[in-house]
C-alpha cells in the first residue's frame, strides 16, 4: 500500500512538473507571439531564461518526490542506463503528457481573448494554425521536418548528456546539492538561445505533444495533429532518440574515466 501511494505521488509530481514548465514556457511564448510590439522580439534571451527557470522551479517543487524527470526522453534514458524501473516508464510518460495538456489548458485560459484577437487581426483561424506557436513547435524558416528531426536528436542529446553529467555522483566538478537544478535550467536556456529559431527547441516529447493534444481538442484540429507535413512525430521521436544517444555518450565516453574516489585521483608531481 505504501509503495502504491508513493508511486501515485511520483506520478502527480511528474504531472505537476511538466504543468509548471508548460504554463510558464508557453506563457512567455504567448508574450513573444501575440503582442506587437513584442516585449521579447529584441530580447529573445528573456524567452530562453523563462523556459530555463521553468525547469529549475519544477525541479525545486517536485524533485524530492519523483526526481523531476519531466521529460520522457529523460525517463527512458534513466531506465536504460541508471536503473530506473522500466515498469514505471509508461506511467511516468503518461503523467508527463497529461501535465502538458493541463499546462496548455491553463495558458489557454489566460490568453484566450488575446489569441482570438490575434487571429482576427491577421485574418486566420485556429484551423489554419493561428497562434499555434504559443503551444507547440513547428519548423522555422528553411527547415524541413527531416532536418528538424536531426536537430532534435542533437539538441536533446546535448540536454540529456548534460543532465547525466550534472547528476553523476562521481562527477566532483558538477554543482553540488540543490545547485544542480539551476544549472540544468541554464542548460535548457542555453540550448534555446543558440537554436530556438530552428524549430522552437522542443527537446521534450511531453512539452510538445501534451499542448498539441490540447489544441487538437480546442479547435486547432489538423493544424495540431498531425500538423503541417505530419510534423507531430518529429518532437516526439527526435528527443527520445537524442536522449538515449546523449545519455549513452556520457555513460560510455565520460563516466568510465571519472575516479570513483578522491584517493584515486593522480597525485600532483612534486
Amino acid at each position: 500500500m505504501l509503495k502504491d501511494r508513493q508511486f501515485l505521488g511520483e506520478l502527480i509530481a511528474e504531472c505537476i512538473a511538466v504543468l509548471i514548465i508548460v504554463l510558464l514556457g508557453d506563457s512567455v511564448a504567448a508574450m513573444y507571439t501575440l503582442y506587437d510590439p513584442s516585449p521579447y522580439k529584441l530580447a529573445y534571451w528573456g524567452v530562453c531564461i523563462v523556459w530555463g527557470l521553468s525547469v529549475t522551479i519544477a525541479i525545486y517543487i517536485t524533485g524530492s518526490v519523483s526526481g523531476t524527470h519531466a521529460n520522457p526522453a529523460v525517463s527512458i534514458s534513466l531506465a536504460l542506463y541508471r536503473g530506473f524501473p522500466w515498469r514505471k516508464v509508461p506511467a511516468y510518460c503518461a503523467a508527463q503528457v497529461l501535465g502538458g495538456v493541463i499546462g496548455a489548458a491553463l495558458v489557454y485560459t489566460l490568453y484566450q481573448p488575446v489569441i482570438d484577437h490575434y487571429n482576427q487581426l491577421h485574418a486566420i483561424t485556429r484551423a489554419d494554425g493561428g497562434a499555434a506557436g504559443v503551444f507547440f513547435t513547428h519548423p522555422g524558416e528553411f527547415i524541413t521536418p527531416f532536418h528538424a528531426f536531426v536537430d532534435e536528436i542533437i539538441l536533446t542529446g546535448l540536454l540529456v548528456f548534460g543532465i547525466f553529467a550534472i547528476t553523476c555522483e562521481y562527477n566532483t566538478m558538477a554543482p553540488q546539492a540543490n545547485s544542480s537544478a539551476l544549472i540544468i535550467g541554464l542548460l535548457v536556456a542555453s540550448i534555446g538561445a543558440c537554436s530556438g529559431y530552428l524549430e522552437a527547441w522542443a527537446i521534450n516529447p511531453a512539452r510538445d505533444f501534451g499542448p498539441r493534444l490540447f489544441c487538437f481538442l480546442a479547435g486547432w484540429g489538423d493544424a495540431a495533429l498531425p500538423g503541417p507535413d505530419h510534423f507531430w512525430w518529429v518532437p516526439v521521436a527526435g528527443p527520445v532518440l537524442g536522449g538515449v544517444l546523449g545519455a549513452g555518450c556520457y555513460q560510455f565516453l565520460i563516466r568510465p574515466f571519472i575516479p570513483r574516489h578522491a584517493g584515486q585521483a593522480v597525485p600532483p608531481i612534486s
